[in-house]
């Protein structure tokens, strides 16, 4: 796991673009997850579970917008995960820390978290 957006809310579904999901620019910032990456959403509510790429959003909008087919999987107000996956060569994954945020109703940043890659806590 490269960056993780936790519980923010659907806040639009459009069938008719051409695919994707928007994302609010502060939440990628704050994580690394870039545009045009892959990444994996995880429905809460309906445990629906899909891959899409990235379209950055206004900054300070909250817009989390699922986009194309993939609307049909989601609905406006259900809660999701987003994850962004990566490889990493095996000499930087002690290295390696995740960075995830945590959002409040509004899709702000209510929490950051860092989730290190070591085995060990030395």
């Amino acid at each position: 796991m490269r960056g993780k957006i936790h519980r923010p809310v659907i806040t639009q579904c459009d069938l008719d673009y051409v695919g994707s999901i928007t994302i609010d620019a502060d939440l990628l910032a704050a994580t690394g997850i870039r545009p045009n990456e892959a990444v994996w959403i995880y429905d809460i509510d309906n445990g629906a579970r899909f891959e899409t790429y990235v379209i950055r959003g206004q900054a300070g909008s909250g817009i989390i917008g699922v986009n194309g087919a993939a609307a049909r999987l989601v609905e406006n107000g259900h809660r999701v995960i987003i994850v962004a996956y990566g490889w990493l060569p095996d000499e930087q994954v002690e290295d390696h820390v995740a960075q995830v945020v945590v959002c409040d109703r509004h899709n702000r940043i209510e929490q950051r978290l860092s989730y290190s890659s070591r085995l060990t806590d030395d």
